[in-house]
């Protein structure tokens, strides 16, 4: 068994289920071509494909929605970063697109 992402129109993935090729090819659940398998753990396409994930054909990668208008994609990940990495200080922080920086959280 795999699992395969539905894509529409504009390659957004609109569903996620675990099927056989054979299931998939035999068109029991809609045209074939709008079904592409995933890998949960990222053996291909970058990213195991989430709802509203775009595939993008040419990078064969599955790209999760920009979290802030701020991150930036990185093409060898295909995954949004933020401009200033993440703290590595033991401690919990968010991001705040207003200062674009991270916050740390209150305990």
């Amino acid at each position: 068994m795999s699992h395969f992402a539905k894509i529409d129109n504009d390659n957004v993935v609109t569903d996620i289920i675990v099927a056989n090729q054979d299931v998939i090819n035999s068109g029991l659940v809609g045209d074939s071509f709008r079904w592409v398998q995933t890998s949960y753990n990222r053996n291909f396409r970058k990213n195991y494909a989430g709802v509203g994930f775009i595939y993008d054909r040419v990078c064969d990668a599955f790209i999760p929605p920009q979290k802030y208008p701020s991150w930036l994609f990185n093409e060898d990940t295909c995954q949004w970063d933020a401009p200033i990495p993440y703290p590595e200080d033991n401690k919990a922080y968010s991001w705040d697109e207003e200062t674009t920086s991270w916050k740390e959280e209150e305990v």
